[in-house]
């Protein structure tokens, strides 16, 4: 497992809720979570670009900061599910909003990654 080199900064709220959702894809991971979509399997059809490997690092640690719950039932194979917690559940106003904001301002974010991604290309 992944260990850390350095202490992470912990001065402020900023800072404490980055260490929590820092990776690719936590907040999308708890936000399908909040939709229904429980097990690993489930989760992984809806971000189809996580890895399995990187998908499990990243439960594991959205389970270590106690925002989700596991669940593994006793069944061959062996069945696994996730939950928020109540704490995992705070985040999900704010998860909406920041979504909510994406969405308005769609069209200049994908310009300024595109651009981002490829200096050279012209803007679509």
């Amino acid at each position: 497992m992944y260990e850390k080199k350095t202490t992470p900064y912990l001065n402020c709220g900023l800072d404490l809720v980055g260490e929590v959702l820092y990776g690719k894809w936590k907040i999308r991971i708890m936000w399908f979570i909040h939709e229904g979509n429980k097990r690993p399997s489930e989760l992984q059809r809806k971000i189809p670009d996580v890895t399995r490997r990187v998908l499990n690092v990243q439960l594991k640690e959205l389970e270590d900061h106690e925002l989700v719950t596991k669940k593994i039932y006793p069944v061959m194979p062996p069945k696994v599910e996730y939950n928020l917690t109540e704490f995992g559940k705070t985040l999900i106003p704010l998860i909406h909003s920041i979504g909510l904001w994406g969405d308005e301002h769609q069209d200049r974010l994908r310009r300024v990654i595109i651009k981002q991604l490829s200096p050279n290309a012209v803007n679509p």
